[in-house]
């Protein structure tokens, strides 16, 4: 045993391909051999790998194992443990209606940019997307304008950000410059008073078409707060916060650039329920056909309408105890009236009488209404009248 212990490592393996060898019969199947893989570290297992315990991840590996892309954060299709992170957040998938809303909002902008800037614009939707706060405001290229807005019924605030080539672009067509082939150079200054100035008077176009597409689905105004060439300066809310982040393209022929719109999941939150309903025809949400035919239907509908002359509560021993011959005392007077019931509802009240051989009632008073407006009803009925 004392021998045994005091074998090196090189001998045992020697060994042990010994024996390996006599069971397969082939001796020089092994590449390399037992002794090489022992007395060699660098060897490793099979396809080819090697380093084996002592590999070092390169820094592609460690951003691809991550999830982390230096030139994208937090706006790409995320994998890995960025990915596990982020799941928490709130696709915008959700809100059907949210969709509908920036459609309109492109619709609107489009013709308001032209009267603006008195020339050919065009707008297009590039995406919406569930981003996190501090991440979008880490990927926001400078220079750039943020501005800061309120929305004034939801109590919350959002954030509109017009990058340099918009910029440059619109002080070039409202100060009447020529149109040119060659990408405009980002300068590294500061914008002046009267750049900030008329980026401020797009942004107030801006703000006023998304109060306009917001307006079908709920009343909103939307007042701008200040403006901040500074996205620390910015910060309207947790960095791990969710938000909806809209890209807009503004295209001006052979010139334009991009505007952003991030709203905050808690800026959105008192028009939640109202997000999540489908779109239905152009009023978002309200079909003028479907109402017509709909109130049409509970016109022709047939309701049964019960005369109530008298109704009393008795107890339970009392009822039990009757038998024939008894007689019930109704505190009614002959003149007095009945009601007229639809299910559980009083709908009005009557006078009881005679018609020929059958017993009516005669109605007494007007009908009680219902609280909510009868109006779609009534044109409804107007239109079957005119069509008969």
């Amino acid at each position: 045993m004392a021998g045994e212990q005091n074998k090196t490592d090189s001998e045992l393996a020697a060994e042990w391909e010994a024996a390996m060898n006599e069971q397969v019969g082939d001796a020089g199947g092994m590449a390399g051999g037992w002794s090489a893989a022992m007395e060699d570290p660098g060897h490793g297992g099979s396809d080819g790998v090697k380093g084996g315990a002592d590999r070092v991840l390169n820094q592609d590996e460690v951003d691809g194992l991550l999830g982390f892309n230096p030139d994208e954060l937090g706006l790409s299709d995320q994998s890995g443990i960025r990915a596990i992170i982020n799941s928490a957040l709130v696709s915008y998938e959700r809100l059907p209606m949210l969709e509908i809303v920036f459609d309109r909002l492109v619709r609107l902008l489009t013709t308001s940019l032209r009267n603006f800037t008195s020339d050919n614009v065009e707008v297009s939707l590039d995406g919406i997307r569930s981003v996190r706060f501090g991440d979008y405001l880490n990927s926001i290229p400078l220079p750039a304008i943020l501005s800061v807005f309120k929305a004034e019924q939801w109590d919350g605030f959002g954030l509109v950000t017009v990058d340099s080539a918009l910029i440059y672009s619109i002080i070039d067509v409202l100060l009447g410059g020529r149109r040119g082939v060659t990408k405009m150079k980002v300068e590294g200054r500061p914008y002046t008073t009267i750049e900030t100035s008329l980026v401020q008077r797009m942004i107030e176009v801006v703000l006023t078409d998304a109060e306009h597409a917001f307006r079908p689905v709920s009343p909103v105004d939307f007042s701008l707060d200040r403006l901040e060439t500074n996205p620390r300066f910015a910060a309207i809310t947790r960095p791990a916060n969710a938000a909806i982040l809209v890209t807009l393209r503004v295209d001006m022929e052979d010139r334009g650039g991009g505007i952003q719109m991030l709203l905050p999941y808690a800026t959105i939150e008192p028009i939640r329920d109202v997000l999540l309903q489908m779109f239905m025809g152009e009023k978002f949400g309200r079909d003028a056909t479907w109402e017509g035919h709909l109130a049409t239907e509970i016109w022709a509908a047939q309701a049964e309408v019960s005369a109530v002359l008298y109704e009393k509560k008795l107890p339970l021993r009392t009822i039990l105890n009757l038998d024939v011959g008894d007689t019930l005392m109704l505190d009614i007077k002959p003149d007095a009236l009945v009601e007229l019931r639809c299910g559980d509802e009083v709908v009005t009240e009557a006078r009881m009488g005679r018609s020929g051989e059958r017993v009516a009632v005669q109605v007494a008073r007007p009908l009680r209404r219902s609280r909510t407006t009868l109006a779609a009803f009534e044109a409804a009925g107007q239109t079957r009248k005119e069509a008969s």
